[in-house]
This record gives C-alpha cells, structure tokens and sequence, in this order.
C-alpha cells in the first residue's frame, strides 16, 4: 500500500494575488489553473482587470513576498508592507 503524497499549494486554483512590481501592466491576478511537471508546479494567472492578460508562473515564487502577496491588496496597503520591511531590515 502506497502512502499518498501531500499535494503541494492545495488551494492554488481560485487563489487571488497581488504583484508587488506591476506585472504586464497590471497588479492583481487570480490563478486559473495548475500544472504539474516534474517536481515543479505552474500557476496560470489572470489580470483581474484584462482577461487577455494571461501567462504561467512557477508556483514557488508566490511565496516570494518581494513578488507577490497572497489577495488584492491596494497601493497603499503595499507601501506600508515595504515601510515595515525597510524599518525591520535596516540595521542600527
């Protein structure tokens, strides 16, 4: 009897995403679908405010919270992020 494996970003499908730079022109995606190759997981992604803005990304790099952050988030919410970045990154 195999064990089964636990499946690697579970919720990925649906998932909202905000980019911290902007992405094609745009900042908030939702991921559409997944592929799995190899040991790698793709995300699909889609502006939720172009459609015809699509494109695949490596899963692991929405963990990466330089790139991305989990849910739509506004300017603001992403400058205060970085503020706090910066204060608890500096060195006294």
């Amino acid at each position: 009897m195999s064990k089964k494996r636990k499946q690697k970003f579970p919720f990925l499908v649906g998932s909202k995403w905000t980019a911290i730079q902007k992405t094609w022109g745009w900042r908030h995606f939702q991921v559409i679908a997944r592929k799995n190759q190899g040991k790698w997981i793709f995300a699909e992604m889609v502006s939720s405010c172009d459609p015809q803005t699509k494109f695949w990304l490596n899963a692991i790099q929405l963990k990466d919270d330089s790139l991305w952050l989990p849910g739509w988030k506004t300017i603001q919410e992403i400058e205060e992020l970085e503020d706090s970045n910066d204060v608890n990154n500096s060195s006294y």
